[in-house]
């Protein structure tokens, strides 16, 4: 009868120990952010522009956002949680501006938030550029095998080319 017990109870020790282990999971809170609240006044959506941030197994853990402002002929881009809301983890928004034979310039906006990474605004002229963003379940310093979920998104190649009128939905 003893021996039952503390069977089970050591069982249920480590099955709390194990699960304690799991990453933390996608947030209850929800996100009450928009792309045009973080990019500002005159910033509008463009067409194309907003693009899932997926892990491994195509759960969608957010989203990154292209913005233009017509006034400003500034883009902007921000990566929006909706896994980890609320929680401090890396997250990093970005615009990568092709440059000659290769060379490339990268604008990021990385670290630990708990909403949104970003607003990284570049003005593009003449130029082309690619948009990504990334979530993370748990920052850098406390990574274990197993538990990291790490998740990407962006555009497929360098397709936003400035001094041309983009294609834009919604707002000015």
């Amino acid at each position: 009868m003893v021996s039952g017990v503390m069977a089970r109870l050591t069982s249920a020790a480590l099955l709390a120990t194990a699960l304690s282990a799991l990453p933390a999971s996608a947030s209850a809170e929800t996100n009450g952010y928009t792309p045009e609240q973080v990019c500002g006044s005159g910033f509008g959506r463009v067409a194309g522009g907003t693009q899932p941030v997926t892990d491994h197994l195509g759960i969608v853990r957010g989203h990154v956002h292209l913005l233009h402002s017509v006034r400003t002929d500034q883009y902007c881009v921000v990566t929006i949680k909706s896994s980890f809301v609320g929680q401090l983890t890396p997250t990093r928004a970005a615009l990568v501006r092709r440059g000659f034979f290769r060379s490339h310039s990268t604008f990021p906006d990385e670290g630990n938030f708990r909403y949104y990474a970003g607003p990284v605004k570049v003005q593009v002229k003449g130029g082309c550029f690619a948009f990504d963003g990334r979530i993370d379940n748990v920052p850098d310093n406390r990574r274990m095998a197993g538990v990291q979920i790490r998740a990407y998104g962006g555009s497929k190649g360098f397709d936003h080319c400035g001094g041309h009128r983009e294609a834009r939905r919604g707002s000015s």
